[in-house]
């Protein structure tokens, strides 16, 4: 396994992460025995940064975290949440206020069963109603939380980097990492237009979602997944194209956003054991020569001359459901 500083922290984090949205129904049926079974062998394997929070099943994926760490050393592992997002209803999914912000911290080292976690993040910035909320109420909780010893620091997340990089900006609470998603692939690496100005800030930076949610793998995406069909239809040529050549896409995806350089740590979000330890392969070995020609010729073929991305489109639905529930 490959370790990295993660910006000034002094944490050195593995260069994969174990993503918790697995350990709930979001990327399929949840089970718990599996979900231990991953946990335990991926640290055995040497992942010592976990992510979590309340979203991934409204408390499921801390849960089974906090089951499965319990007789873990806590020195052994790195762990982040999140606050912001919780709910499933769309009128309870966000809130950035003060008062939930305190009481969400408390809820997830409770899940957790631990006294601390190593990073609390401000999950899904972009939803804020406003970003002065997010300034002057989410970002002060989570500094004193810090102070009180239920957190050690404090990190952003969200889609829009440009966002990421104005709370940074703007924010007088220490930000010591940012989380961007879907923005380190094969369809979109935009990441790589601001990695150096988080580490000229040092600022730790975090990547997930090297398969874009599922687009880029020969399975597909989610029936959720919030792509317009336009870019679900180029990411499935270019799947269709690799399970012709007898290659599986999300293998070639991973190998990509791997190898790019300055991220700290990448949050994959394995089903089961077998993807975990595909992935480390892919990591530690790379890839076939056969799989790098595939890999080149997808590149050419679906996504060289173009940047596909959704960030126009789960904004505005998210919004037109909470104006709806507003008017009802």
């Amino acid at each position: 396994m490959r370790y990295n500083e993660l910006g000034d922290t002094g944490m050195k984090v593995s260069h994969i992460g174990l993503g918790g949205a697995a350990f709930s129904n979001i990327y399929g049926t949840y089970d718990e025995k599996r979900s231990f079974e991953l946990i335990r062998e991926s640290l055995n394997r040497g992942v010592n940064y976990l992510e979590t929070g309340p979203w991934y099943g409204q408390g499921s994926s801390e849960r089974t975290l906090g089951k499965a760490l319990k007789d873990v050393p806590r020195s052994s592992f790195f762990i982040g949440s999140k606050v912001g997002r919780y709910e499933k209803e769309p009128e309870r999914m966000f809130d950035f206020s003060a008062e939930k912000t305190e009481a969400g911290v408390d809820n997830t080292l409770a899940l957790l069963g631990l006294d601390y976690v190593d990073l609390i993040q401000v999950h899904d910035v972009t939803f804020a109603p406003d970003m002065s909320i997010v300034l002057k109420d989410t970002l002060p909780v989570l500094e004193r939380a810090v102070r009180d010893g239920k957190a050690r620091y404090i990190g952003i997340a969200d889609y829009d980097i440009d966002l990421l990089k104005e709370i940074i900006e703007e924010s007088e609470v220490k930000i010591s990492t940012v989380l961007s998603y879907a923005k380190s692939t094969l369809f979109d690496n935009r990441l790589q237009n601001y990695t150096n100005y988080f580490k000229s800030k040092r600022v730790g930076v975090i990547n997930a979602a090297a398969t874009g949610m599922g687009l880029l793998s020969n399975k597909g995406p989610q029936p959720w997944h919030p792509a317009s069909d336009d870019v679900k239809a180029i990411c499935k040529r270019a799947s269709d194209y690799c399970k012709s050549k007898n290659v599986e896409l999300a293998r070639i995806a991973s190998w990509f956003t791997l190898n790019q350089p300055g991220i700290d740590v990448n949050i994959c979000g394995f089903f089961n054991v077998e993807q975990m330890v595909d992935t480390l392969d892919i990591l530690e070995s790379g890839l076939s020569e056969h799989e790098k020609i595939v890999l080149s010729e997808i590149q050419t073929r679906f996504f060289d001359k173009v940047t596909l991305h959704w960030d126009d489109v789960e904004l505005p639905a998210y919004r037109a459901e909470l104006d709806k529930v507003m008017n009802n």
